[in-house]
């Protein structure tokens, strides 16, 4: 690892050329790798050099330079890049865990997350706990000498609560848990996991290190123990790894990745202040707002509030529909990260599958919005929420 600062790491980490000296990231857009002889490929096979390829699903020069740069980036030994976000959760988990296992998570989790550990994991005789992910006290009660792992996101979706990673590590090491943490929403630039105590580190970067809506993508920080013999193996026998073209298209995002994030959640905080006091919102939620419950921190565990603001409309969900109908700027998806501003009702999209009384507990309620502010203009982005929230009624 090199000891450049953030931006350079963005450019530089990790690159490769080939004998022509290309400025440009090459694409490898190889399934297969030819051999000098049959000598040759037994001994690859045997064991596989640094910068030596088998099959473009165990590895290959252009995903190894995103590896590369992520992990320089993240701060971690390794990484392994996956084909999606929640191939990197499943592969993150599944790939250590065996029957009879046991595992404490936070119950603020994506739709998808909460899947993998309620339905997949204990299909196969894993145990999960639930807890609330601010509450230390829960933790320290669930968490035991026989936990395996604990998992959780560092801010959850869609009402961006923070879960104190220092405190929530201490607590899993003592008892020889392994902390592995989605880290999505607090995004490589301004969280720092590792420093503060994660063992794996997942993103989706479907997110923002693409940020620009053009491909799927996950990766898994981590030890080379941890992402060379544990997840690895796992991934490249069950076909969950990322393909050369989107690992250059993540090669391509990085460059620009700091640059991004900064402007988007300065932007984002611009967003919450204009918004917050308004009459029309039970509440603004932004953890860069002094208002938010997590402010202090927020500031010490990421320096930002990050790049999405969540705010409810009073109203309910017809009026939230209104409000999203009527966005001229932002547009509706279930997207975040992205160079676009985006607009998501979490109660009927991305946590559809979630019961009434678990929305109720996790505070999604009918006219919850989750906007992910992109890269446009935060004056521009005001006056289009200002004139969707005339189209409330309220």
């Amino acid at each position: 690892m090199t000891e450049w600062k953030t931006r350079t790491k963005l450019v530089h980490e990790g690159s490769r050329r080939s004998q022509y000296g290309e400025m440009a990231e090459a694409i490898f857009l190889t399934q297969g790798f030819a051999y000098e002889s049959a000598e040759s490929a037994e001994a690859r096979f045997i064991k596989a050099g640094d910068d030596e390829f088998i099959y473009a699903r165990y590895g290959n020069p252009t995903t190894r330079m995103f590896e590369e740069r992520i992990a320089g980036l993240e701060g971690t030994e390794d990484a392994f890049a996956t084909a999606s976000g929640m191939a990197a959760v499943n592969g993150a988990l599944t790939s250590m865990l065996r029957a009879g296992d046991h595992v404490v998570s936070s119950r603020a989790l994506f739709g998808s997350c909460l899947y993998i550990l309620e339905d997949v994991l204990t299909r196969y005789g894993v145990k999960v706990t639930f807890v609330d992910g601010a509450d230390l006290e829960q933790w320290r009660a669930a968490v035991t000498p026989g936990t395996k792992a604990v998992f959780f996101e560092s801010m959850s979706n869609p009402t961006l609560e923070l879960v104190d990673i220092r405190s929530v590590a201490e607590i899993a090491h003592a008892a020889g848990a392994l902390v592995i943490v989605d880290n999505v929403f607090a995004t490589p630039i301004f969280s720092r996991a590792v420093d503060q105590g994660a063992d794996v580190i997942v993103y989706s970067t479907t997110k923002h290190i693409d940020g620009q809506g053009r491909a799927l993508g996950g990766v898994v920080c981590g030890t080379k123990e941890y992402i060379r013999k544990v997840l690895e193996p796992y991934m490249k026998h069950t076909g969950g790894s990322m393909s050369p073209f989107t690992s250059w298209i993540m090669l391509n995002g990085m460059a620009t990745l700091d640059l991004r994030c900064r402007a988007m959640a300065d932007s984002a905080l611009t967003i919450a202040r204009a918004l917050e006091g308004d009459a029309r919102l039970g509440r603004v939620i932004y953890p860069g707002l002094e208002s938010h419950p997590q402010h202090g921190l927020a500031m010490a565990q990421m320096g930002s509030g990050g790049t999405l603001v969540t705010f409810d409309i009073k109203a309910g969900k017809e009026a939230a529909f209104r409000f999203m109908n009527a966005l001229k700027i932002a547009k509706i998806s279930n997207n975040l990260g992205d160079a676009k501003t985006i607009a998501t009702h979490p109660a009927t999209t991305t946590h559809q599958r979630l019961s009434p009384e678990t929305k109720a507990q996790l505070g999604i309620t009918p006219g919850l919005i989750r906007l992910s502010v992109g890269l446009e203009d935060a004056g521009d982005l005001i006056e289009d929420l200002m004139q969707a929230l005339q189209a409330t009624g309220e």
